[in-house]
């Protein structure tokens, strides 16, 4: 499930480049809690007003010509990354349970406004993981902190059990980090579940980030929050429904704005955040008015409609196809969904204008399809866009889609059986070839309209599709070509040509996610990886550092 979420997201390279002229668009349809609570207490101040020094001094540039930035692998109990000191901020919705029966069968549930457990059946209990990574998540002795009354069972040996508190010592290598409900007083349920790793109880509240982490991403120059935010196929609408601190996990809404702020805010970098595709004018406004408030004034925001919105796998482009017919905007349906993207950022810039009482503070993004500058040309020349618009964003992956379907050079067959070598000579000689004159072509765009070119993701974009994807041998080739000394030069040729091409902030896709079947797409597997067990991360911060980003490799 992990792993085909990741892949899902990028099918737009799938069918190849022929696929998506805009001819063929016609054609069907392609395939807290208690923690963080405490947290913005104890941080009011630090979140809510920052510095007079700061106010008053010049903020710093977005990105001085050509800057590495990172997305962030998503919010999962299957997160390799663990951003977060409590586990459970990752935790999977939960599991229902019946003594007895089948995995998963136990009856439906009562749930709260957050998603705590309000009651038990009789003979019921629930499920949750807090972690999937067997073996990787750290071992040790937990801190299991919780509201209200009722029981626990862990995979694990009980050390402590008071009210309220529960040490429970845990061997990752014996599975997944399990959390069972057994029972919950109807009347004082349980609630605000904080699941600490060894060692942070005394400080997860006023910092719930981990050390290594901060210290991983310190010095990258904006951190792409789009997968935290969970901002494919979202279904908010309201300002209500926004992911808040006090929800039962992070997994199912994304992580609260609150501490996507506090996080560049720690890291003293620009952030970029996604309003969601069907956020109203109210949503928009409450977004920017805390961002406004809450927000290093001495940085920038990267402020984009949703997420490849001319995609037609996600469902945003569907709203948008949908909303831009309604308005008579075009008449078939893809471009309908280019030009509704238009429309909609111009509304959401002015929101933002409104709010902040200008442009100073944020850069005002809209995304277009890398193979196909032509879209970006279109959707540039509607209305008055380029005149409100700061930055054209592409998404220039060196790609190698191996395909089940057809007999051409990248068919599943003949990659299979292709060396390590014959991978890279592809890399080298059309991949990368391919890439750059991607970015020349929206550059001409970008420079036609007085615009910034950016890269809203980036990378190597190796992996089998329509089928390719099971096999056992491309999966084990294109996972040994991400590890090859070979990787981190084509990621240094391919960074120093962004450069040279005239490209501003580049963020690569993504930080840190186990390799599969489904894509190889983390610069680092686990949290724990040393830096040189990846080339391709090794040749990203060293070119950052030689951009002149205080970034580290120890």
């Amino acid at each position: 499930m992990k792993d085909k979420m990741n892949i899902s997201r990028r099918k737009f390279l799938t069918f190849g480049l022929a696929a998506f002229v805009p001819t063929s668009w016609g054609a069907e349809k392609l395939l807290g809690k208690k923690s963080a609570k405490e947290f913005l207490a104890a941080n009011s101040s630090a979140t809510q007003t920052l510095s007079t020094d700061a106010a008053t001094t010049s903020f710093k540039s977005a990105a001085d010509n050509a800057r590495l930035g990172i997305n962030l692998a998503e919010i999962s109990g299957w997160n390799s990354e663990l951003p977060f000191v409590d586990l459970f901020h990752m935790s999977r919705k939960w599991i229902s349970q019946r003594n007895k029966s089948d995995w998963g069968t136990g009856p439906a549930l009562d749930l709260d406004e957050n998603g705590w457990i309000k009651r038990l059946e009789a003979n019921c209990y629930v499920t949750t993981f807090a972690s999937t990574l067997k073996g990787r998540y750290p071992s040790g002795d937990y801190v299991v902190l919780y509201d209200g009354e009722g029981e626990f069972e862990f995979v694990g040996k009980v050390l402590e059990k008071k009210p309220g508190r529960i040490v429970v010592r845990i061997d990752a290598s014996k599975g997944n980090l399990t959390v069972n409900i057994v029972k919950t007083n109807p009347v004082n349920y349980i609630k605000n579940v904080r699941v600490i790793m060894p060692g942070f109880e005394s400080t997860y509240a006023d910092n719930p980030w981990h050390p290594a982490f901060l210290k991983r991403w310190s010095g990258s120059a904006c951190v792409r929050f789009m997968d935290f935010m969970k901002t494919n196929n979202s279904t908010q609408v309201k300002w209500s429904d926004r992911p808040k601190v006090s929800d039962a996990n992070y997994a199912t809404k994304g992580i609260p704005l609150e501490l996507l702020i506090d996080l560049t805010n720690r890291l003293d970098m620009d952030a970029w955040f996604c309003i969601p595709h069907m956020a109203d004018d109210d949503y928009v406004q409450q977004f920017a008015q805390m961002v406004k408030d809450r927000f290093n004034p001495a940085r920038r925001v990267w402020l984009e409609y949703s997420n490849e919105v001319w995609n037609r796998t996600f469902k945003q482009n569907d709203y948008a196809a949908e909303q831009g017919l309604k308005l008579q905007l075009a008449k078939k349906p893809w471009e309908a969904a280019w030009k509704f993207n238009t429309y909609r950022s111009i509304q959401i810039f002015k929101i933002w204008q409104q709010v902040f009482g200008g442009t100073e503070r944020f850069v005002r993004v809209l995304a277009s399809q890398a193979a196909n500058s032509s879209v970006a040309k279109q959707m540039l020349s509607f209305k008055d866009v380029a005149e409100m618009t700061d930055a054209l964003a592409i998404a220039p992956y060196m790609t190698m889609n191996a395909t089940a379907r057809g007999d051409g050079e990248l068919a599943a067959d003949k990659v299979a059986e292709l060396s390590l070598d014959g991978v890279f000579a592809h890399l080298s000689e059309h991949s990368l070839v391919d890439s750059i004159n991607w970015i020349k072509n929206n550059k001409e765009v970008a420079d036609q309209y007085k615009l910034k070119l950016v890269a809203y993701e980036a990378g190597q974009h190796l992996v089998g599709v329509l089928g390719a994807e099971n096999n056992a041998k491309i999966e084990d080739l294109f996972k040994r070509a991400n590890a090859d000394k070979r990787m981190g030069e084509l990621y240094t040729k391919y960074l120093n040509a962004w450069t040279s091409q005239g490209g501003d902030l580049i963020c690569l896709f993504n930080s840190v996610s186990t390799w599969s079947k489904w894509g190889s797409w983390g610069l680092l597997q686990y949290h724990d990886d040393v830096p040189d067990s990846s080339p391709k991360y090794m040749a990203a911060i060293q070119w950052a550092i030689a951009r002149g980003q205080p970034m580290r490799l120890k």
